[in-house]
């Protein structure tokens, strides 16, 4: 307990102020991601109080941001329209069904998290590398962009239209307004956060302007919600009652659950390296999994929309000081309490102002040095980074650090394929010695093979692995085959230099490998197929 704790707060001043200001932009975002799941409001406030108070408090870095994201709501939309297209179906029609056949996905999505912290599999995002990295995180920059130019449209008439004249230019104004606040208020000091100064002032100046903008409680209302205003969240018992309308739909539930696991773990995980980055220090990839899982779980009890970690929030607790775990917790108490007491004064901040906020999120996540290295990297690595931008844009951020991790993979794999060589010598005794060079893969195999002539080498042989590394079974397997090639020619074979692993595997497969390896004192001490990595803090 005393380590989930350690980070809690080291700046109680920056913490607090940071977290009410993350609590200011979660609002909007939060109800815009329920209304593209096609649910109440509420859920998605309830989904980011939730997540936002268990990672906080237990996650795997103190000052990451969780919530409903756009991501997995998408991932959602399939089921909870199915679902309801079957409530109203049944005898007895039950209406918003999918909303519950959610919260039940939601307690399969948490189990199937905490399996990936407990089986230590956040230690993968490490692997992830750094051209992806970059891409991942230009595309996210466009597509928070982007999305932000939604609200520079207005609902008449039931169409959506983009806002003119002297709507538009009050808009921009007050958008350049909070921007400029940002922008200039750090060089003057840094004792409170720039996004929330200028979220007030744009604020004070509309209410006491009179100035009319659309605010987040005509936001809300314009995408169907009722307002802010709403009560604690509930147990929601009746989903065990519900379980038998899942009877022939279990595939759906199941798939989409396991979706939402993987798409939620891989932004979370990728938004601590993230902010692994800017903050200069490490946080745990497996107990942000099992937090995420418990959060999840805890929504769907009680009534939440689920969500994982949030880049553009985490980004502006961050850079407003928020470096402790009370400041998540702020942001997530201070949102339950803008839902119960302050609905009338919240709902009437102008959305141009957390606009703005967005904006200056934008500005400072873009890689803006991807530019000046283009032309400087490997050219693998810069088709990397641009397709990984691309797919972020234009399918999603899962699709793409899939993707991106699959290309490095492969151009990895086939640069270090064409790296092996063997030295070849000859002893004072007319031995023959290989001395391989580079690692021995499965990508290598095939070059490793060529290299060798059983049938036309002295009756004498040694195999020299002091500069290789056997990185795989497809490399002890190499070993294995040449050497019985060498043995059936009745040639004398040593192998020298393999580690301890690569000894026990080739005697399982042959006992007499135990007259042709030689064991000294400089031999290397590796794992074949390793699943140790740096212990996590």
């Amino acid at each position: 307990m005393k380590r989930i704790f350690q980070n809690f707060t080291v700046n109680p001043k920056n913490d607090i102020l940071s977290g009410l200001t993350v609590a200011l932009a979660l609002v909007p975002e939060a109800v815009a991601f329920a209304f593209v799941a096609g649910i109440d409001p509420l859920v998605g406030l309830y989904g980011a109080f939730m997540m936002g108070l268990v990672t906080s408090l237990f996650g795997g870095r103190p000052g990451m941001i969780s919530g409903a994201t756009g991501a997995m709501a998408v991932v959602m939309v399939h089921m909870i329209q199915k679902g309801n297209e079957v409530g109203i179906g049944l005898a007895d029609p039950i209406s918003n069904l999918g909303l519950q056949w959610l919260f039940i996905t939601l307690l399969l999505v948490g189990a199937i998290q905490i399996m990936a912290g407990v089986f230590r599999l956040g230690k993968f995002v490490r692997l992830i590398p750094h051209p992806v990295m970059m891409g991942f995180v230009n595309g996210l920059a466009i597509v928070i962009f982007l999305s932000q130019l939604g609200m520079f449209k207005e609902n008449a008439a039931g169409q959506s239209h983009w806002l003119q004249g002297a709507e538009l230019g009050t808009m921009l104004v007050l958008v350049v307004l909070t921007m400029a606040v940002m922008y200039f208020l750090p060089k003057l000091t840094e004792k409170i956060p720039s996004a929330l100064v200028a979220i007030i002032l744009v604020a004070t100046i509309t209410i006491f302007g009179g100035i009319e903008v659309s605010t987040v409680g005509s936001f809300i209302r314009d995408g169907g919600g009722s307002g802010l205003k709403g009560s604690l969240p509930t147990f929601q018992i009746q989903i065990f009652s519900l379980l038998d309308t899942l009877s022939g739909h279990w595939g759906l539930i199941i798939s989409t659950a396991f979706l939402l696991a993987a798409v939620g773990l891989i932004e979370s995980l990728m938004t601590l390296n993230l902010v692994d980055d800017l903050t200069e220090t490490r946080g745990s990839g497996n107990r942000e999994c099992v937090a995420q899982g418990g959060a999840n779980i805890l929504n769907g009890l009680f009534g939440g929309m689920g969500g994982c970690a949030m880049i553009g929030q985490s980004i502006i607790n961050v850079n407003s000081g928020g470096r402790g775990r009370l400041s998540g917790a702020v942001a997530a108490v201070a949102l339950l309490l803008f839902i119960l007491f302050g609905a009338p004064l919240i709902e009437q901040i102008p959305i141009a102002a957390l606009v703005g906020v967005m904006f200056m999120v934008v500005i400072g996540t873009f890689a803006w040095s991807s530019f000046r290295i283009i032309n400087k990297i490997p050219k693998a690595d810069a088709v990397v980074l641009i397709a990984v931008s691309a797919i972020t844009v234009w399918q999603d951020l899962a699709i793409a650090v899939i993707t991106g991790v699959i290309m490095s993979a492969l151009v990895f794999a086939w640069q270090n394929a064409t790296m092996i060589r063997a030295r070849k010598r000859l002893k004072n005794d007319g031995t023959k010695v290989y001395e391989i060079w580079g690692p021995l893969f499965f990508g290598s195999v095939q070059n490793f093979n060529q290299k060798f002539d059983p049938s036309g080498d002295p009756d004498k042989v040694e195999i020299d692995f002091i500069e290789s590394r056997v990185s795989d079974h497809s490399g002890v397997e190499a070993i294995d085959n040449l050497a019985h090639k060498y043995m059936n020619q009745g040639k004398k074979l040593k192998l020298t230099h393999l580690s301890p692993e690569c000894k026990v595997l080739l005697l399982k497969a042959d006992p007499k490998f135990s007259d042709v390896i030689e064991t000294s004192i400089d031999d290397p001490r590796y794992h074949v197929v390793t699943d140790l990595m740096d212990q996590e803090v």
